[in-house]
């Protein structure tokens, strides 16, 4: 956390900066574990005072703020970072502050209770070539079927863990990974290639399925309470899961299989062992 849903929320939500102008960006004082800050604030601040904010961009699971200079101050939440207009959860925890002017709001926030978030800033070229250099892939909303496709053809490893590497789909974090695959009635341990072409079309529409009901929702608030929307309000897609921390509850399709969970690549997996088989060939090997 925080995935797709909740980064597009976090943009969303902090619309009315468009038009600003930057004044300052202070870094504030903090106890806790130091983000990641490029360059350092004095420079930050020379590139960016007196910019005005021309649009609220999302890179994947990154909020950018675009300048009139197209220069863009990138935001990578991670786990626990928030993009905030509203109070913080808390003000130890407050990292940036970025004073505007001739805004709808005077100041925007970014608030991390672990630390383990970036704020940096990117000149267009650096931003596009994050676009083109492969590391990152097409945006998961907008990515067309074709692409997606062919973007899985090739290996051998499962399509949960597929589907959380950003350099094929970018903004599939792990919750919405088994959100995704219980829709689409696929089993998290499946090859990739041993998924059929139809398969593949309905892991696809699951995928923007859920990612636009999600948004709808505005994400997904877990029990840490942690993720807050930009007005530091709970999502509530949590009450909408599937299957995702519903170890050991029915099954909502099929109302007879109680929901598993599994670990793959260190991360927690949860699936209907009825609606979602394994493949043949995998169960007798």
């Amino acid at each position: 956390m925080p995935e797709l849903p909740e980064v597009e929320t976090m943009r969303r939500g902090i619309l009315p900066v468009v038009g600003g102008i930057v004044s300052e960006i202070v870094k504030l004082k903090c106890s806790r574990k130091p983000i990641s800050l490029q360059p350092r604030i004095d420079r930050f601040n020379r590139q960016v005072a007196g910019r005005q904010i021309v649009a609220v961009e999302r890179l994947g699971k990154r909020v950018a703020l675009r300048l009139d200079s197209n220069d863009r101050i990138m935001i990578e939440p991670r786990m626990t970072g928030l993009v905030l207009i509203a109070d913080p959860p808390t003000r130890e925890h407050l990292r940036i502050e970025i004073v505007l002017a001739d805004a709808a709001v005077s100041k925007l926030w970014y608030w991390d209770r672990r630390g383990l978030g970036s704020v940096y800033l990117w000149t267009d070229a650096q931003f596009q070539q994050k676009c083109s250099d492969g590391t990152l892939g097409p945006d998961a909303l907008e990515v067309s079927m074709d692409d997606f496709l062919l973007r899985f053809r090739k290996g051998r490893r499962p399509i949960k863990v597929a589907l959380l590497d950003q350099s094929i789909v970018a903004g599939i974090g792990n919750l919405y990974a088994s959100e995704i695959l219980h829709l689409a009635k696929v089993h998290p341990e499946t090859p990739i290639v041993a998924i059929s072409e139809i398969k593949w079309r309905s892991i696809y529409n699951a995928m923007r399925t859920i990612l636009e009901l999600a948004i709808q929702y505005e994400g997904s608030t877990l029990a840490d309470g942690t993720y807050r929307n930009s007005l530091n309000q709970n999502g509530s897609y949590q009450n909408q899961h599937r299957v995702y921390g519903q170890a050991e509850s029915r099954c909502p399709s099929c109302q007879k299989a109680k929901i598993c969970r599994i670990v793959q690549a260190q991360r927690s997996t949860f699936f209907c062992p009825q609606c979602q088989l394994k493949p043949a060939r995998e169960i007798a090997e």
